[in-house]
C-alpha cells in the first residue's frame, strides 16, 4: 500500500501480468471465466461514512463472497494497526479471519477494494493456483481479483494530488487499467462509468489503450501499415535464416511479440504470437490469410502470416 509515498507507473510487471491472465483460463477454463460476465456493481460495495463500520464491512465482504462463488466462505473482518493494507489466514476454512488496516476507519469507501484482494487470496486458495514469490503471487491475486470483476474498485483506490498519494495492490495504476481493459473488451463492459477518481479514469485509459495495442499487433490483420512492414521485413529475412541456419534454427525477432520457428516435419516456417485475449502463445502455419481459433478462450483471430 502506497499511502503518502511515491506512487509507481507504467507497465513494469506486464509480463507476470500477461502470465496470470493465461493461467486463470487453463485454471479455471472459459466456461467458468464466462460466469464471471457482470462485474461487481458500486451499489453493492457502497460504504457511507454512516454506515457501522464492522457491520458495514461483512457486509461488503459478503458481497464480494457472492461474487467469487465461495458459498461456504465465511469472512471475519478485524482492523488494527498494520503496515500493509490487509491480510487473511489461509486455514482449511470455512470461515476466514481478515485483518484491515486501522487507516480504513477513516477511509471507508475503500474497504471493498482491500476486501476484494484478501477474498481473492482465499479464491486461488481454493483452486490451488499460486505463482512462486510473493511478489509474482501477489500480481497474480491484484490480476484475478480484475479479470474477475472486482479489481476496479483497487484501481478506484488510487488517488494521487501533488502533496499526497494512496495505491493499493501491487500493479501499477496503469497495469490495473489493463487488465480491467482486458476484461472490458472481452465482456463489453464500459468500467469508466464507476471511476470516482479522476487519476484511476486516466490509468484505465492508459491501460486500455495499451490492450488494444495487443489486438493490433502482427500477423493479426488489424496490425498497422507500420507493423505489417516490419512483420514482412522479418518474415523475409526469417525465410533467408532458415535456409542457412544450423539445424533450421530461426533467430528471434527482437522487439516483437512474434517469433518465428522451423515448421517441423511438415517443412516450411511458422509464427508464433500471443493470443490477444488470453494471452497464451499460439503457433500457425506461415502461409498467408487465415483463421484461428484460440482452444484456451475460444477467441476466433484473423490473420495475415
Amino acid at each position: 500500500m502506497a499511502d503518502g509515498g511515491p506512487v509507481e507507473h507504467g507497465f513494469p510487471h506486464l509480463e507476470t501480468v500477461r502470465a496470470a491472465v493465461t493461467a486463470l483460463y487453463r485454471r479455471l477454463s472459459y466456461d467458468t471465466v464466462r460466469t464471471f460476465a457482470v462485474s461487481v456493481a458500486p451499489v453493492d460495495v457502497a460504504f457511507g461514512d454512516g454506515d457501522d463500520l464492522h457491520l458495514g464491512a461483512q457486509r461488503v465482504a459478503r458481497e464480494l463472497v457472492r461474487h467469487f462463488r465461495l458459498p461456504d466462505a465465511r469472512m471475519v473482518v478485524s482492523f488494527r494497526e498494520m503496515v500493509h493494507a490487509a491480510s487473511v489466514e489461509l486455514a482449511a476454512g470455512p470461515e476466514y479471519f481478515v485483518e484491515l488496516n486501522d487507516r480504513f476507519r477513516a477511509h471507508r469507501r475503500d474497504i471493498g477494494a482491500a476486501l476484494a484482494h484478501e477474498i481473492m487470496h482465499v479464491y486461488l486458495h481454493r483452486l490451488g493456483l499460486a505463482f512462486a514469490g510473493t511478489r509474482d503471487n501477489e500480481i497474480l491475486t491484484d490480476t484475478a481479483t480484475a479479470y474477475l470483476g472486482a479489481g476496479w474498485l483497487l484501481l478506484d483506490a488510487y488517488r494521487e494530488d501533488g502533496v499526497s498519494s494512496q495505491k493499493l495492490g501491487y500493479l501499477t495504476p496503469e497495469e490495473f487499467g489493463y487488465v480491467v481493459a482486458k476484461r472490458a473488451l472481452v465482456f463489453g463492459e464500459d468500467p469508466s462509468v464507476w471511476f470516482t477518481s479522476a487519476q484511476a479514469y486516466a490509468a484505465y485509459v492508459r491501460g486500455l489503450e495499451r490492450a488494444r495495442w495487443d489486438e493490433r499487433q502482427p500477423p493479426l490483420s488489424a496490425a498497422g501499415w507500420v507493423g505489417r512492414r516490419r512483420y514482412a521485413r522479418d518474415r523475409r529475412r526469417a525465410w533467408e535464416r532458415a535456409g542457412v541456419s544450423e539445424r533450421g534454427r530461426v533467430p528471434v525477432v527482437e522487439g516483437v511479440s512474434y517469433a518465428f520457428v522451423p515448421g517441423g516435419m511438415s517443412g516450411g516456417l511458422r509464427v508464433t504470437f500471443p493470443c490477444p485475449t488470453c494471452l497464451q502463445r499460439i503457433g500457425v502455419p506461415v502461409r498467408g490469410r487465415v483463421r484461428v481459433r484460440c482452444g484456451l478462450c475460444r477467441t476466433v483471430l484473423e490473420c495475415d502470416t
